[in-house]
């Protein structure tokens, strides 16, 4: 780990100068440019004060994340098949995370399960077919290649309109929900 590299992004990140940075832990700037350009290593103590001036503890700072998946594939996705739609989870750890991507396949005649009223706000693509979107007391159409939006606190669901071909979206819900 480039310990100075990460010391210099993140005082880029809280807009401060070195010398800035420098006058809150009571150090030099030459010292902060030496860290910055790993010309010299801090103590522990000395580096918990530079990452409590950043906004940062100890943990947070060494933790790698770079072990957590970015891309998905076939074999990630976790598929719930039922008598009237498919459900293809594209993130399978999106539980956990701010938003939740799925790609839903609502075969000819089916629709979802109505879901009750939550927090949250929806987003959905129209990628084949067509479907009827309700909304609490509204009901949209839509077609490939519209989309919609709305939050989530009224009962909501979609039915496809078509009674032989299947309707496909992409749909996000933020918080997870699916």
């Amino acid at each position: 780990m480039e310990i100075g590299l990460k010391i210099k992004q993140l005082r880029l990140k809280n807009s401060l100068t070195q010398e800035e940075l420098a006058d809150r832990c009571e150090l030099t700037k030459g010292y902060i440019s030496q860290l910055e350009n790993d010309l010299t290593s801090p103590s522990i103590a000395t580096l918990k004060d530079i990452l409590t001036a950043l906004g940062v503890g100890l943990a947070e700072f060494f933790d790698d994340d770079d072990s957590e998946p970015i891309t998905y594939g076939e074999n990630d996705y976790i598929v719930k098949d039922t008598d009237e739609c498919v459900t293809k989870w594209l993130v399978p750890t999106a539980q956990k995370n701010m938003c939740e991507p799925i790609i839903m396949t609502v075969r000819g005649g089916g629709a979802t399960a109505k879901d009750l009223p939550h927090d949250g706000e929806e987003f959905g693509y129209i990628l084949e077919g067509a479907v009827k979107l309700t909304v609490g007391s509204r009901v949209e159409r839509l077609e490939k290649g519209m989309s919609f939006y709305f939050r989530s606190d009224k009962t909501h669901f979609i039915e496809n309109t078509s009674k032989t071909d299947e309707a496909v979206l992409l749909w996000i819900t933020t918080p997870p929900n699916f």
